[in-house]
Order: C-alpha cells, then sequence, then structure tokens
C-alpha cells in the first residue's frame, strides 16, 4: 500500500505571524506551526515576528523576518545582519548576558540528552569583559565583485562572498591592516582568485596578531609562486605598519577548501611571531594551531590547572598537545609533562617553545593518542593526571579505555564541543570516572561556540 504523502502546514513564499518559542543550537529563533518547526534567522525566544517561508523540507522550514510584532528584552539595538548572513557573529543580535545563558543552556541540554546526567551541576559561563575585538587570527578571502577587488567572509552554506570592513570579533589593527590591503591590492591591480575558472592569483589573506607581543604575521595565499607588484606591496605595508615582523607566501595550487598548503616562502622578516601565555613564550608559525582568545585561553588554562591539583612529584599526560601550551603551562609545578600530538608540525613548535623556555621536564612525541600511550605504559610510565583537549569529534574509545586502565588521580578534560563531551563523559561515568560539574568558558563571544572544562576522578 502507498504511503500517503503529508503536507507541510506552511509553502514556499507564505508569509505568517509565529512566535519564536525556542532556539537551535546554531542560534536560530524556532517557531512552530501545528508542531511543524520553522527556523527563522535572528529570532529570539519569546519575540512574536512575521516571517517570510523562504524554504521548506519534510520535516521542517526556514525563514526570514519581515517585521517585529514584539520584541524581547534580550535584543540589541545595533545589528549588523551580514556578520549573522556569514556566520561570523550569528549571535551578536542578543545581549551578552543572554549570550551566555544560552551558552550554559546547550551545554546543560547536551548533559542530559547525549549523556543522560539529569542531575549534573553546570556553573555559569565565564565571560569576557569586553566580548568584541578578541580574534588574533583572521582568514580572510579575496575575490573580485563587479569591478572591484573585495575583502569579507563566505555567506553560510557557499561560497558567495559578502564584503565585510568590520568583522566585530577580531583585533582592531587586523581590521585596518585588511583595509589597507585591499586598497594596495586596487592599486597594483593583483587579480583575485575565481574559483569557478581556477584562475587568477590571490586566494585569501591570513593575519595573525599577538595578544600581548604585538607582533604581526600576513601571510598571501597565492595560486602559484610568481606574483607581480607582491613585493611593492609588501614594501609599503611594513612602511606603513613597523609591527608587522613577518610577511609569508604560501602557494596553494590545489581546488580544495583548505586554505593552506604546505609550501612557504618568507617574503620579509621572520617565519614566525612571538607572544605570550601565563607567562611563557610561544613561537607561532602561520601553520601552527594556537588558541584564537589568548585572554579567555588564559582563564581556560588557569581553570584546569586547579582543578588539576597539581603536585610537583605529578607525572601529567597532555593528550592533543598541539604546540605545547597547556603542558608547558603546567610543567613548572609538576615532575615530568608527557605530550602527544599527531601533528608533527605542531610537535616541532612544542619541542621549540619547551626550548625557548628553559623547560627540560617535558616529552613531546608525534602520533595518534592511544597508540602513543600504548608505548609509554610498555615502557612502564604511569600517569598521575590527564590532561585531554580534543579536537571536535571528541576522544577515541580505545583512548577513553586506556586512559581508564591506568587509574590516574585525575582526568581533566578541555573541550571545544559539548556534545562529544557529553558523549565521551558517559563512557568515562560507566568505567568508574566521573564529575559532578562542568565549567563553561566563553572562547567566541558573539557566536555559538562555548569550551568546556572538568576533571573526572575514580
Amino acid at each position: 500500500m502507498k504511503k500517503q504523502k503529508i503536507e507541510a502546514p506552511v509553502k514556499k513564499n507564505e508569509r505568517l505571524v509565529v512566535d519564536i518559542v525556542d532556539m537551535t543550537y546554531d542560534g536560530r529563533g524556532v517557531a512552530k506551526v501545528d508542531g511543524f518547526p520553522i527556523f527563522v534567522e535572528e529570532g529570539i525566544t519569546g519575540e512574536r515576528v512575521k516571517i517570510h517561508v523562504m524554504k521548506v523540507m519534510k520535516k521542517f522550514a526556514f525563514a526570514k523576518i519581515m517585521t517585529w510584532e514584539t520584541t524581547s528584552e534580550n535584543r540589541v539595538e545595533t545589528v549588523e545582519k551580514d556578520l549573522i548572513r556569514t556566520g561570523i557573529a550569528p549571535l551578536h543580535h542578543m545581549s551578552y548576558d543572554a549570550q551566555l545563558d544560552f551558552k550554559k543552556n546547550q551545554v546543560t541540554q547536551a548533559m542530559k540528552r547525549i549523556g543522560g546526567f539529569d542531575e549534573l551541576n553546570v556553573a555559569d559561563v565565564l565571560g569576557m569583559e569586553h566580548p568584541f575585538a578578541y580574534r588574533n587570527k583572521a582568514q580572510i578571502p579575496v575575490r573580485m565583485i563587479g569591478a572591484d577587488i573585495e575583502l569579507g567572509f563566505f555567506r553560510k552554506n557557499s561560497h558567495d562572498l559578502i564584503v565585510v570592513e568590520d568583522f566585530l570579533i577580531q583585533d582592531k589593527m587586523i581590521d585596518e591592516i585588511l583595509l589597507f590591503l585591499k586598497e594596495r591590492l586596487r592599486k597594483y591591480s593583483i587579480k583575485p582568485y575565481d574559483e569557478s575558472q581556477h584562475s587568477g592569483h590571490l586566494k585569501s589573506i591570513v593575519i595573525r596578531k599577538g595578544h600581548y607581543s604585538n607582533e604581526v604575521m600576513v601571510t598571501f595565499v597565492t595560486r602559484k609562486k610568481k606574483i607581480f607588484y607582491l613585493h611593492d606591496i609588501v614594501t609599503e605595508l611594513v612602511a606603513a605598519y613597523p609591527n608587522v615582523v613577518s610577511v609569508m607566501q604560501n602557494i596553494q595550487p590545489n581546488v580544495t577548501n583548505k586554505v593552506l598548503d604546505e609550501r612557504l616562502n618568507v617574503l620579509y622578516g621572520k617565519d614566525s611571531i612571538s607572544d605570550e601565555l601565563l607567562g611563557k613564550t610561544y613561537h607561532i608559525s602561520a601553520q601552527s594551531f594556537y588558541q584564537v582568545n589568548t585572554e579567555q585561553a588564559e582563564n581556560l588554562y588557569k581553570k584546569a590547572i586547579e582543578l588539576a591539583d597539581l603536585k610537583e612529584d605529578d607525572v601529567v599526560l597532555d593528550a592533543y598537545c598541539g604546540i605545547g601550551t597547556i603542558g608547558l603551562s603546567m610543567a613548572n609545578k609538576v615532575k615530568k609533562v608527557y605530550g602527544v600530538e599527531i601533528v608533527p608540525e605542531a610537535i616541532e613548535d612544542a619541542i621549540h617553545n619547551a626550548e625557548i623556555n628553559d623547560i627540560t621536564n617535558v616529552e613531546f612525541k608525534s602520533g595518534a593518542a592511544d597508540k602513543v600511550l600504548k608505548n609509554w605504559t610498555a615502557d612502564g610510565i604511569k600517569f598521575d593526571v590527564i590532561v585531554v583537549d580534543p579536537p571536535r569529534k571528541g576522544l577515541t574509545e580505545d583512548f577513553i579505555k586506556q586512559s581508564v586502565e591506568l587509574k590516574p588521580e585525575k582526568i581533566v578534560y578541555i573541550s571545544c564541543d559539548p556534545s562529544t563531551m557529553a558523549r565521551d563523559m558517559k563512557l568515562f561515568a560507566s568505567l568508574g570516572y566521573a564529575t559532578d560539574i562542568v565549567y563553561p568558558v566563553d572562547m567566541f563571544p558573539q557566536t555559538t561556540h562555548i569550551e568546556c572544562v572538568t576533571v573526572l576522578t575514580n
């Protein structure tokens, strides 16, 4: 018997008045018509709005707001819609207190829904006093729009460039340098990359700035090595901005969403910049992973160190260690730190960072965390504290089981995704390691992302 087709209660291009009853994890408002969810960009819970239905799917629809009949007390007056359309700052239409409440709720719901932790305490989110202009890194595509060279950001789920000059969450000097470079690109008629034809020269501009050092690195991502007038632009750039101490060229010839390739040339100055984190100095190259919000990274690491309750005879495992920032921040408090990271270049940076800080009680190894941990265990190394800071996909089941078998006193878990953290904590709990509180830290104000840290004990 043929299944009867169920019609959605709304149609494309329909206009109707709805109440926003909830918000999605990515910051959209949720309205319902006969129980059918409609995701409304820029809607805030409690608002009544007139919407234009843009797209209707089998189980949900998307709409945009035409007018507000009532507005939330959490709405801010000045909203730059392009920052929402691009995903640069999808929550900046909400007051910062409301953003923190939204993020705390996201963590709480992930812990309940995925982890099954109905009684787990989620602390208030540790926010920023000034939640703007915090990013120390920008990756900005360069394209031709009409007759002009433009910089900006892609519209969400597309490669359509929206021109942006004030990015709101980037260091203001980065925004200023980008405007300076746009003028020079136009002056020298540099050809931007054309994705449809795989032609043109300049794909992107990547800028990094030291939070404490104020040193700046500019990287031009080009399709080929030889770009006429690029050296003239570099000369004008370093004359105008003396704190630009490194100018790099990254050659990315491939058709790919990956911004940087492996080939790097120094066009001016050094091949890295320096900055500090919790009193330690780090050399940061064009391809290094480094936390984009230095102020909040320090607060996150301070909380992790507090939870670890380190002792001078402790041996610490720093898994997914990156360039060594967490392990090196703990090294002067413990007997030994072992760090493991799958990216070889990051381990090279970690070793170098240990050297420049005169830290000798650390050992860094490149490889998959579970495999390297097996080797260290076979060598008889016992860990008192395990610190993990995995990517969004979280930990492997094998690594979790190995960690528990080692019977450490504490496992400190830092996460950039509450969902995978909740999943992993559920497995840890079934193996005897649990916690009663999670601490969210707002590393990315104006966005939907949130970091968390907790300590698991047996």
